[in-house]
């Protein structure tokens, strides 16, 4: 079930006059949201649920007797078993298919010939964010950081929660499971910011990235047809169109569970707006980050055992980064330019130099700011090239035809003013909310009637363009 469908515009409603109206207490509900979200879920495919019941499953049996088991030796076991199952899974559906073929190729270039089997299987939506959920749970108990869950249905439903299921907010066992496990109250106040939400979240996505993505495609499809001017467009609107995607996805996933009682992590704060890459990093899709950096960079050592143990460590995080995205080379090498990116700053002790807000007390930035930007923005749009071709060779292609700007003949239409009109409206809005947890948290708050037209405005703009139902493009990871 697509965010952007008129049938989850039914099926949310439904939702939260069910939880706040027929459920009246904590119990029904809980099986509410369980129920709810399997329906969801399913609503791709059936199949996917007996995956996600059996993480579930293993995870929750696990954590109990960890919290149960002194023994040392056999906690650790337990730990090393639950990483098999969930990363074991995400192996076989994600990744065997990819280290198979480089296996082969990689034999092949040596005169050695070798034939490994490939899976004939389909991705599991969402499986690289719940999995990632699910090992916080198991490694925050091991490490004694917060009780196990000893009900099934709080514990089922927290893994499984509709609204960032298939593709984040990726949130920490020991943030979301206890929301689950106490009564939840309305609040109206979160009721209308949950709808701001996802109302904003909606404009980015069918308005902002499905318009670009329209664009997009046929130019990363044949580069050589086009002139390198537009190309140099088609690069920047792909960054455009993966923010407004990725990002509206996680505004509607807050709002919808700000609806429904619950608090989700913030998953992007302005990311375009920074000076520099380690910056970037710090608003861009945060809760994977900061998964990272507690599971894997914190207990690699960190920076606290010397510098060229934390620049091991700083390489790592990114290449697995990168391999979380997709087993695709074109994802390594993304990550390895967002790596050369990061380094420098590392090595001159500037990664951390600007953790403020850009033009925190001024309306509009300083020149040396925007120049920050201006750069920090171009890497990151010759990194997305990668990310989004289909392969090395081909991204490589298309950064070669940028530079051929009279080659062919064709320029900017009119569906291109109007994807760049729409991206110019989000940036407005994003510039002027940069201060709050998203866009239009505070907008226009002395003035309903400016309030209520934006409203309308935005809800128009979003039927004018919501004509196909696009899939999110991190349904993919």
């Amino acid at each position: 079930m697509l965010f952007n469908t008129l049938t989850y515009a039914v099926f949310l409603p439904l939702v939260w006059l069910a939880l706040w109206i027929l459920c009246t207490a904590r119990r029904s509900r809980l099986w509410l949201i369980l129920i709810a979200s399997y329906v969801f879920y399913g609503w791709w495919d059936p199949r996917f649920l007996i995956l996600i019941a059996f993480s579930t499953a293993t995870d929750f049996l696990i954590g109990i007797t960890l919290q149960r088991t002194v023994n040392v030796a056999r906690r650790r076991w337990l730990l090393v078993l639950s990483l098999f199952v969930n990363l074991g899974l995400l192996f076989t559906f994600k990744y065997f298919n990819f280290f198979a073929s480089s296996l082969v190729e990689a034999c092949a270039s040596l005169g050695w010939s070798v034939s490994l089997p490939t899976l004939n299987i389909i991705l599991p939506v969402g499986i690289s964010f719940y999995t990632f959920q699910t090992l916080s749970y198991t490694i925050d108990v091991f490490r004694g950081r917060m009780p196990a869950c000893h009900d099934p249905v709080a514990f089922a439903a927290f893994v499984a929660f509709f609204p960032q299921l298939v593709a984040g907010p990726i949130e920490r066992a020991s943030d979301l499971l206890p929301q689950f496990e106490t009564a939840q109250t309305f609040s109206f106040n979160e009721a209308r910011l949950g709808l701001r939400q996802i109302l904003f979240g909606l404009f980015k996505k069918v308005v902002v990235a499905d318009q670009c993505g329209k664009l997009v495609s046929p130019l990363f499809d044949d580069p050589g047809s086009h002139s390198g001017s537009l190309l140099c467009v088609g690069a920047m609107l792909f960054a455009f169109q993966i923010y407004g995607d990725f990002s509206g996805y996680s505004d509607i996933a807050i709002g919808s569970a700000r609806l429904l009682g619950f608090k989700l992590s913030m998953n992007f704060r302005y990311p375009y707006f920074a000076r520099d890459i380690a910056e970037f990093w710090r608003g861009w899709h945060m809760t994977l980050t900061s998964w990272f950096r507690d599971y894997v960079y914190f207990p690699l050592g960190g920076n606290r055992e010397g510098r060229w143990r934390a620049f091991r460590n700083i390489v790592i995080v990114f290449l697995l980064s990168a391999l979380w995205h997709g087993a695709n080379w074109t994802f390594i090498v993304w990550g390895l330019i967002h790596t050369l990116m990061y380094i420098p700053l590392f090595l001159t002790r500037r990664h951390r130099t600007r953790l403020e807000i850009v033009a925190q007390n001024r309306r509009f930035p300083s020149l040396a700011d925007l120049a920050r930007m201006a750069i920090t923005f171009a890497g990151v749009t010759v990194a997305w090239v990668f990310f989004r071709a289909d392969s090395v060779s081909k991204a490589w292609d298309y950064l070669a035809a940028c530079t051929h700007w009279s080659s062919v003949e064709d320029g900017l239409g009119l569906p291109h003013a109007m994807a760049l009109s729409a991206v110019l409206v989000m940036l407005i809005f994003e510039w002027y909310g940069r201060r709050e947890p998203f866009a239009l948290q505070k907008i226009f708050p002395h003035s309903m009637i400016l309030r209520w037209f934006t409203y309308l405005v935005l809800i128009l703009a979003i039927l004018q363009f919501a004509v196909t139902d696009v899939p999110f493009i991190y349904f993919q990871f």
